[in-house]
């Protein structure tokens, strides 16, 4: 029987170290949706058409080698404001959702949009700062201009018109400001194995 894990929030807030380390946790199988819209904005900017480029993805395309960069991740953003690219990434993460060994998705709208019938739905969060911190820690640069691409990464992703960033009206709230990744990962698996039973 299948069970889901909806994991959301915004870039850099750890949903997807939390989601790596649940479904290993589980034994469910784990796709960071995000992946998918890099892939896509890849495509994008080798030439490709949106919807294209989403409507013919396979899984070797989340294996690309640019998909972690700055980059990758403004792109997807762009992207992933097109309705086009949004419907025809749906039924890959609806199939994947319905894994029989259990499934954690994380990314942007899985709790509102992809799978709102998911059995435990996480909104992980911290402060733009913070965040910021951690993705110029992973990826280098100028951290200033790290922090005003979170902010205006957030301000797309919550302001968009198609399935814009925000918690589901069910979901248990993670602020990872200022937790440890370890009390992250707890927290999130006693309310997973709680709503297991």
């Amino acid at each position: 029987m299948s069970f889901t894990v909806a994991i959301d929030g915004p870039a850099a807030a750890g949903k997807g170290t939390l989601s790596k380390a649940v479904s290993k946790h589980f034994g469910f199988a784990h796709l960071d949706t995000g992946l998918l819209y890099r892939a896509v904005g890849a495509k994008v900017a080798e030439g490709q058409d949106p919807f294209r480029a989403a409507e013919e993805l396979v899984p070797e395309d989340l294996l690309r080698p640019d998909l972690r960069t700055l980059g990758a991740g403004q792109a997807a953003s762009r992207v992933a404001a097109l309705p086009s690219v949004r419907v025809a990434l749906v039924d890959f993460q609806r199939r994947f959702a319905l894994a029989a060994e259990g499934a954690v998705l994380d990314g942007r709208d899985i709790g509102t949009v992809i799978c709102p019938q998911a059995e435990v739905k996480l909104f992980v969060t911290a402060s733009a700062e913070v965040r910021a911190h951690r993705r110029w820690l992973e990826v280098g640069g100028d951290e200033a201009q790290v922090l005003a691409e979170v902010r205006e990464r957030d301000e797309r992703d919550m302001n968009r018109a198609d399935a814009p960033l925000r918690p589901a009206p069910d979901a248990h709230l993670l602020d990872t400001s200022e937790l440890s990744i370890d009390e992250v990962v707890a927290q999130a698996i006693d309310l997973i194995a709680a709503k297991r039973g």
